[in-house]
Protein backbone atom coordinates (compact mmCIF):
# COMPACT_ATOMS: atom_id res chain seq x y z
CA UNK A 1 0.00 0.00 0.00
CA UNK A 2 0.96 3.66 -0.53
CA UNK A 3 2.02 5.83 2.61
CA UNK A 4 -1.60 7.84 1.92
CA UNK A 5 -2.94 8.25 5.44
CA UNK A 6 -5.37 10.09 7.40
CA UNK A 7 -6.05 11.62 11.59
CA UNK A 8 -7.09 9.14 13.58
CA UNK A 9 -10.68 11.26 14.36
CA UNK A 10 -12.36 8.62 16.67
CA UNK A 11 -9.25 9.30 19.49
CA UNK A 12 -8.95 13.14 18.88
CA UNK A 13 -13.25 13.52 19.48
CA UNK A 14 -12.94 11.04 22.67
CA UNK A 15 -12.79 13.87 24.69
CA UNK A 16 -15.58 15.62 23.24
CA UNK A 17 -17.39 12.68 23.85
CA UNK A 18 -16.88 12.99 27.76
CA UNK A 19 -17.70 16.70 27.90
CA UNK A 20 -20.88 15.83 25.82
CA UNK A 21 -21.91 13.10 28.25
CA UNK A 22 -21.48 15.27 31.20
CA UNK A 23 -23.24 18.08 29.70
CA UNK A 24 -26.31 15.89 29.21
CA UNK A 25 -26.21 14.38 32.08
CA UNK A 26 -26.04 18.19 33.88
CA UNK A 27 -29.12 18.45 31.68
CA UNK A 28 -31.17 15.37 32.75
CA UNK A 29 -30.56 15.97 36.38
CA UNK A 30 -31.58 20.10 36.00
CA UNK A 31 -34.34 20.04 34.29
CA UNK A 32 -35.58 16.51 35.26
CA UNK A 33 -36.30 15.38 31.87
CA UNK A 34 -34.81 14.30 28.26
CA UNK A 35 -34.39 10.67 29.02
CA UNK A 36 -32.98 8.66 32.60
CA UNK A 37 -29.10 8.18 33.80
CA UNK A 38 -27.94 5.56 36.24
CA UNK A 39 -24.05 6.01 36.98
CA UNK A 40 -23.69 1.65 37.33
CA UNK A 41 -24.97 1.74 33.88
CA UNK A 42 -23.36 4.58 32.67
CA UNK A 43 -20.26 2.81 33.58
CA UNK A 44 -20.75 -0.12 32.04
CA UNK A 45 -21.71 1.69 29.08
CA UNK A 46 -17.63 3.30 29.72
CA UNK A 47 -15.92 -0.22 30.57
CA UNK A 48 -17.26 -1.62 27.16
CA UNK A 49 -16.01 1.92 25.32
CA UNK A 50 -12.72 1.01 26.54
CA UNK A 51 -12.88 -2.55 25.87
CA UNK A 52 -13.86 -2.40 22.28
CA UNK A 53 -10.54 0.24 22.06
CA UNK A 54 -8.20 -2.35 23.51
CA UNK A 55 -9.82 -4.90 21.93
CA UNK A 56 -9.22 -3.34 18.32
CA UNK A 57 -5.80 -2.32 19.11
CA UNK A 58 -4.96 -5.55 19.94
CA UNK A 59 -6.65 -7.11 16.40
CA UNK A 60 -6.28 -4.29 14.19
CA UNK A 61 -3.93 -6.61 12.47
CA UNK A 62 -6.27 -9.09 11.30
CA UNK A 63 -8.23 -5.95 9.45
CA UNK A 64 -5.54 -4.30 8.35
CA UNK A 65 -3.72 -7.27 6.96
CA UNK A 66 -7.18 -8.49 5.10
CA UNK A 67 -7.26 -4.82 3.50
CA UNK A 68 -3.36 -4.66 2.32
CA UNK A 69 -3.86 -8.07 0.90
CA UNK A 70 -7.15 -7.53 -0.74
CA UNK A 71 -5.74 -4.08 -2.02
CA UNK A 72 -3.34 -5.27 -4.60
CA UNK A 73 -6.81 -6.97 -6.77
CA UNK A 74 -8.14 -3.72 -7.02
CA UNK A 75 -9.72 -2.89 -9.98
CA UNK A 76 -8.90 0.69 -10.13
CA UNK A 77 -6.82 3.42 -7.95
CA UNK A 78 -9.55 6.32 -7.37
CA UNK A 79 -7.19 8.45 -5.26
CA UNK A 80 -7.55 10.68 -2.98
CA UNK A 81 -9.61 13.72 -3.95
CA UNK A 82 -12.31 15.22 -1.82
CA UNK A 83 -15.39 14.16 -4.44
CA UNK A 84 -13.79 10.17 -3.73
CA UNK A 85 -13.67 10.40 0.10
CA UNK A 86 -17.16 12.20 -0.11
CA UNK A 87 -18.07 8.97 -2.30
CA UNK A 88 -16.58 6.45 -0.26
CA UNK A 89 -17.89 7.91 3.28
CA UNK A 90 -21.60 7.71 1.29
CA UNK A 91 -20.94 3.98 0.10
CA UNK A 92 -19.08 3.08 3.93
CA UNK A 93 -22.41 4.04 5.32
CA UNK A 94 -24.20 1.60 2.68
CA UNK A 95 -21.93 -1.39 3.80
CA UNK A 96 -22.45 -0.34 7.15
CA UNK A 97 -26.43 -0.45 6.86
CA UNK A 98 -25.92 -4.07 5.84
CA UNK A 99 -23.38 -4.84 8.21
CA UNK A 100 -25.60 -3.68 10.98
CA UNK A 101 -29.06 -5.26 9.76
CA UNK A 102 -27.09 -8.85 9.53
CA UNK A 103 -26.35 -8.09 12.93
CA UNK A 104 -29.60 -8.27 14.10
CA UNK A 105 -30.72 -11.13 11.44
CA UNK A 106 -27.92 -13.61 12.07
CA UNK A 107 -27.38 -14.72 15.67
CA UNK A 108 -22.89 -15.19 14.86
CA UNK A 109 -23.04 -11.03 14.14
CA UNK A 110 -25.64 -10.52 16.89
CA UNK A 111 -23.81 -12.05 19.29
CA UNK A 112 -21.34 -9.30 18.84
CA UNK A 113 -23.59 -6.40 18.05
CA UNK A 114 -26.18 -7.90 21.26
CA UNK A 115 -24.13 -5.72 23.69
CA UNK A 116 -24.68 -2.16 22.08
CA UNK A 117 -28.47 -2.97 22.67
CA UNK A 118 -28.14 -4.25 26.18
CA UNK A 119 -28.26 -0.94 28.60
CA UNK A 120 -32.29 -0.12 29.56
CA UNK A 121 -31.42 3.67 29.36
CA UNK A 122 -30.84 5.69 26.15
CA UNK A 123 -27.85 7.96 26.44
CA UNK A 124 -24.49 9.05 24.99
CA UNK A 125 -23.10 6.98 27.04
CA UNK A 126 -25.12 4.14 25.65
CA UNK A 127 -22.92 5.16 22.22
CA UNK A 128 -19.66 3.88 23.69
CA UNK A 129 -21.00 0.79 25.03
CA UNK A 130 -19.64 -1.43 21.98
CA UNK A 131 -18.32 -4.43 21.48
CA UNK A 132 -15.50 -6.70 22.17
CA UNK A 133 -15.77 -9.22 19.26
CA UNK A 134 -16.40 -7.16 16.11
CA UNK A 135 -13.16 -8.73 14.30
CA UNK A 136 -14.62 -12.58 15.24
CA UNK A 137 -17.82 -11.80 13.04
CA UNK A 138 -15.44 -11.07 9.99
CA UNK A 139 -18.12 -8.98 8.99
CA UNK A 140 -14.90 -6.91 7.37
CA UNK A 141 -15.47 -9.08 4.61
CA UNK A 142 -18.33 -6.64 3.76
CA UNK A 143 -15.35 -3.53 2.99
CA UNK A 144 -14.11 -5.60 0.23
CA UNK A 145 -16.03 -4.10 -2.85
CA UNK A 146 -15.00 -1.06 -1.63
CA UNK A 147 -11.53 -1.66 -1.79
CA UNK A 148 -11.91 -3.99 -5.26
CA UNK A 149 -13.00 -0.43 -6.65
CA UNK A 150 -10.06 0.98 -5.45
CA UNK A 151 -10.98 3.39 -2.36
CA UNK A 152 -7.64 3.16 -0.57
CA UNK A 153 -7.88 1.27 2.84
CA UNK A 154 -6.51 3.98 5.05
CA UNK A 155 -9.72 5.93 3.31
CA UNK A 156 -12.34 3.36 4.01
CA UNK A 157 -11.07 3.16 7.77
CA UNK A 158 -11.07 6.86 8.22
CA UNK A 159 -14.61 7.08 6.85
CA UNK A 160 -15.69 3.92 8.96
CA UNK A 161 -14.59 6.83 11.84
CA UNK A 162 -16.38 9.78 10.69
CA UNK A 163 -19.45 7.69 10.88
CA UNK A 164 -18.88 6.39 14.26
CA UNK A 165 -18.52 10.11 15.54
CA UNK A 166 -21.77 11.39 13.81
CA UNK A 167 -23.72 7.86 15.54
CA UNK A 168 -22.66 9.41 19.00
CA UNK A 169 -24.95 12.59 19.21
CA UNK A 170 -28.12 10.62 18.19
CA UNK A 171 -27.63 8.54 21.19
CA UNK A 172 -30.29 10.90 23.09
CA UNK A 173 -33.67 11.54 24.36
CA UNK A 174 -32.36 15.33 25.12
CA UNK A 175 -33.55 15.79 21.01
CA UNK A 176 -36.63 15.02 20.02
CA UNK A 177 -37.30 16.05 16.48
CA UNK A 178 -34.77 17.57 14.09
CA UNK A 179 -36.13 19.65 11.09
CA UNK A 180 -38.49 17.50 8.64
CA UNK A 181 -36.02 18.31 5.81
CA UNK A 182 -33.00 16.79 7.80
CA UNK A 183 -35.47 13.85 9.75
CA UNK A 184 -36.03 12.58 5.70
CA UNK A 185 -32.68 12.55 4.89
CA UNK A 186 -30.70 11.70 7.99
CA UNK A 187 -30.16 9.57 11.03
CA UNK A 188 -31.70 11.07 13.79
CA UNK A 189 -32.00 10.74 17.60
CA UNK A 190 -35.89 10.06 16.91
CA UNK A 191 -35.22 7.17 14.26
CA UNK A 192 -32.45 5.81 16.42
CA UNK A 193 -34.50 5.55 19.28
CA UNK A 194 -36.75 3.63 17.44
CA UNK A 195 -34.03 0.71 16.83
CA UNK A 196 -32.50 0.47 20.79
CA UNK A 197 -36.48 -0.21 21.06
CA UNK A 198 -37.50 -3.60 22.46
CA UNK A 199 -41.58 -3.11 21.41
CA UNK A 200 -42.42 -5.80 18.98
CA UNK A 201 -43.13 -2.48 16.50
CA UNK A 202 -39.78 -1.27 17.22
CA UNK A 203 -37.71 -4.64 16.59
CA UNK A 204 -35.37 -4.85 13.21
CA UNK A 205 -36.26 -1.78 12.49
CA UNK A 206 -33.88 1.87 10.99
CA UNK A 207 -30.54 0.28 10.79
CA UNK A 208 -28.86 3.16 9.59
CA UNK A 209 -25.46 4.66 10.13
CA UNK A 210 -25.56 8.06 8.49
CA UNK A 211 -28.28 8.34 6.12
CA UNK A 212 -31.75 7.24 7.13
CA UNK A 213 -32.48 6.87 3.04
CA UNK A 214 -30.55 3.15 3.38
CA UNK A 215 -34.11 2.13 5.70
CA UNK A 216 -36.16 3.88 3.05
CA UNK A 217 -35.04 2.06 0.35
CA UNK A 218 -35.23 -1.48 1.58
CA UNK A 219 -38.13 -1.35 3.18
CA UNK A 220 -36.70 -1.54 7.36
CA UNK A 221 -37.74 2.25 7.92
CA UNK A 222 -40.38 2.90 10.85
CA UNK A 223 -40.95 6.20 12.15
CA UNK A 224 -41.15 7.11 16.27
CA UNK A 225 -44.63 6.87 17.43
CA UNK A 226 -46.11 9.34 19.57
CA UNK A 227 -48.43 6.50 21.21
CA UNK A 228 -46.03 3.90 21.31
CA UNK A 229 -42.84 5.02 23.92
CA UNK A 230 -39.58 3.12 23.67
CA UNK A 231 -38.98 0.94 26.00
CA UNK A 232 -35.18 0.46 25.33
CA UNK A 233 -33.26 -2.93 25.83
CA UNK A 234 -33.22 -6.54 24.86
CA UNK A 235 -36.44 -8.40 24.36
CA UNK A 236 -34.91 -10.21 27.43
CA UNK A 237 -33.04 -7.81 29.75
CA UNK A 238 -29.59 -8.99 31.06
CA UNK A 239 -30.38 -7.84 34.63
CA UNK A 240 -26.73 -7.17 35.00
CA UNK A 241 -24.02 -4.42 34.95
CA UNK A 242 -21.02 -6.95 34.78
CA UNK A 243 -18.84 -5.76 31.45
CA UNK A 244 -17.61 -9.39 31.05
CA UNK A 245 -21.34 -11.01 30.72
CA UNK A 246 -22.29 -8.12 28.60
CA UNK A 247 -19.82 -8.33 26.17
CA UNK A 248 -20.08 -12.46 26.04
CA UNK A 249 -22.99 -13.74 27.40
CA UNK A 250 -24.49 -14.82 23.97
CA UNK A 251 -21.70 -16.35 22.61
CA UNK A 252 -22.08 -18.50 25.64
CA UNK A 253 -25.35 -19.31 24.94
CA UNK A 254 -24.61 -19.57 20.92
CA UNK A 255 -21.90 -22.59 21.70
CA UNK A 256 -24.51 -23.57 24.45
CA UNK A 257 -27.06 -24.10 21.94
CA UNK A 258 -24.70 -25.34 18.97
CA UNK A 259 -23.38 -27.98 20.70
CA UNK A 260 -26.04 -29.37 22.98
CA UNK A 261 -26.81 -33.16 22.37
CA UNK A 262 -29.12 -34.68 20.08
CA UNK A 263 -30.16 -31.93 17.43
CA UNK A 264 -29.30 -32.54 13.49
CA UNK A 265 -26.63 -30.44 11.66
CA UNK A 266 -29.36 -28.11 9.97
CA UNK A 267 -30.61 -27.21 13.66
CA UNK A 268 -26.50 -26.91 15.13
CA UNK A 269 -26.30 -24.64 11.99
CA UNK A 270 -29.11 -22.61 12.77
CA UNK A 271 -28.09 -21.92 16.34
CA UNK A 272 -24.95 -20.24 15.19
CA UNK A 273 -26.71 -18.21 11.72
CA UNK A 274 -30.25 -18.49 11.68
CA UNK A 275 -31.77 -15.20 13.34
CA UNK A 276 -31.55 -14.49 16.82
CA UNK A 277 -34.52 -16.48 18.84
CA UNK A 278 -34.35 -19.23 16.38
CA UNK A 279 -34.74 -23.12 18.06
CA UNK A 280 -35.40 -26.32 16.91
CA UNK A 281 -37.87 -26.91 19.62
CA UNK A 282 -39.83 -23.45 18.80
CA UNK A 283 -39.44 -22.79 22.61
CA UNK A 284 -37.69 -19.36 21.86
CA UNK A 285 -39.31 -16.22 19.57
CA UNK A 286 -37.88 -14.54 16.21
CA UNK A 287 -38.28 -11.22 15.84
CA UNK A 288 -40.89 -12.10 13.03
CA UNK A 289 -42.93 -14.31 15.84
CA UNK A 290 -43.01 -11.62 18.59
CA UNK A 291 -44.75 -9.09 16.13
CA UNK A 292 -47.57 -11.77 14.87
CA UNK A 293 -47.77 -13.02 18.76
CA UNK A 294 -48.38 -8.96 19.10
CA UNK A 295 -50.88 -8.49 16.32
CA UNK A 296 -52.71 -11.60 17.69
CA UNK A 297 -52.94 -10.14 21.35
CA UNK A 298 -53.49 -6.52 19.57
CA UNK A 299 -55.03 -7.31 16.38
CA UNK A 300 -56.24 -3.42 16.28
CA UNK A 301 -52.58 -2.64 16.03
CA UNK A 302 -52.05 -4.58 12.81
CA UNK A 303 -51.24 -2.53 9.29
CA UNK A 304 -49.12 -0.44 11.93
CA UNK A 305 -45.35 0.79 10.96
CA UNK A 306 -43.26 -2.18 11.86
CA UNK A 307 -46.16 -4.53 12.21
Amino acid sequence: MSTLSYPDVVNYTVPLFIVAILIELGWIKWKGRGGRCETRDALTSLLMGAGNVASGIVLAFVALGFFGWLWQFRLLDLGASLWVVALCFVLDDLRYYWVHRYGHTIRWVWASHVNHHSSQHYNLSTALRQTWTGTFTMMMVMRAPLLLLGFHPAMIVFAGGLNLIYQFWIHTEAINKMPKWFEAVMNTPSHHRVHHGRNAQYLDANYAGVFIVWDKMFGTFVPEQADEKVEYGLVQNLATFNPLRVAFHEWIGLFRDVFQPGINLRARFLYAFGPPGWSHDNSRDTSLAIKAKHVERHPEDAGKPGL
